[in-house]
């Protein structure tokens, strides 16, 4: 079998709080993810989910055990990682060429071959003719197209996505799965997509991850066995989607009630 693409073995990360306590958001978390796959991350609010993508890419240091991308352990940001947020990360006073650009030159690509990389990932998400347009101009599926070239155009072996869709209206948030799903296949990213939506992780997903209340820590993996290629808007409708829905879901129901027991108590105090 291949090395994994990601691991982390028995995690922990822990915060300081303003108060002067320790927060501890993560605890003896492990997890693999294979090249080339597309695993999803479940749980409820404050469980950890965007802290196990920052421990991924290095932007944050496990506060104990270890964590590796490639076969190397995480000790800065590695070479080789796209990140999609929940928020738009586009430069507001470039035009959708020159964000999408931006990548390739920032690697030292001449302006003229940067541009022209970007032309052709401009075309594939869908927004040939828009090039010249300024992020205030184009709609919020529009702009997260953008998003997407943006990391796609630089061949990233690890993709991770916080929640990238979660402020699109329903519509247009299934055309963005199935686009990313689309572009996906035509590379051999390993992706991890964070989500509150347990129907967009499974439509998406190889596999989901489900996590506990906070601190977080592997509950539950779930291989979602649904043929691919994939049409979100129709795989909801399959027998298996339902059961596998089922399954994470009795799990995942009894994580949320004592998320939100403990928001409650939190906030009569």
């Amino acid at each position: 079998m291949a090395s994994p693409a990601i691991e982390l073995r028995g995690v922990t990360k822990r915060f300081a709080t303003p108060n002067g306590g320790i927060y501890t958001a993560l605890q003896d978390l492990t997890m693999e993810i294979a090249p080339g796959e597309f695993c999803a991350i479940v749980g409820p609010t404050g469980c950890g989910k965007s802290t196990t993508l920052a421990l991924i890419s290095g932007l944050e240091r496990p506060s104990a055990g270890e964590v590796a991308v490639m076969g190397q352990p995480v000790e800065g940001i590695p070479d080789g990682i796209g990140y999609v947020f929940q928020t738009d990360a586009v430069f507001p006073w470039k035009t959708v060429l020159e964000n999408v650009a931006a990548g390739p030159r920032y690697r030292g690509a001449p302006g003229s071959e940067a541009r022209a990389q970007a032309r052709d990932w401009i075309a594939r998400v869908g927004l040939a003719g828009f090039e010249d347009r300024f992020p205030h101009q184009l709609s919020g599926g529009m702009r997260k197209r953008v998003g997407l070239a943006q990391s796609l155009i630089n061949g990233p072996r690890i993709l991770l996505m916080d929640e990238p869709f979660s402020a699109l209206d329903v519509q247009t948030r299934t055309l963005m799965e199935n686009e990313l799903l689309t572009l996906w296949s035509s590379t051999s990213a390993s992706v991890v997509f964070v989500t509150h939506d347990l129907e967009e992780a499974i439509a998406l997903a190889d596999r989901v991850f489900l996590l506990t209340a906070g601190p977080g820590t592997i509950k539950g993996t779930f291989e979602v066995d649904l043929p691919r290629p994939r049409n979100v808007a129709e795989i909801r409708f399959q027998p298996r989607f339902a059961q596998i829905y089922e399954a994470i879901w009795n799990q995942l129901r009894d994580e949320v009630l004592v998320s939100y027991e403990r928001q409650k108590h939190a906030a009569a105090v």
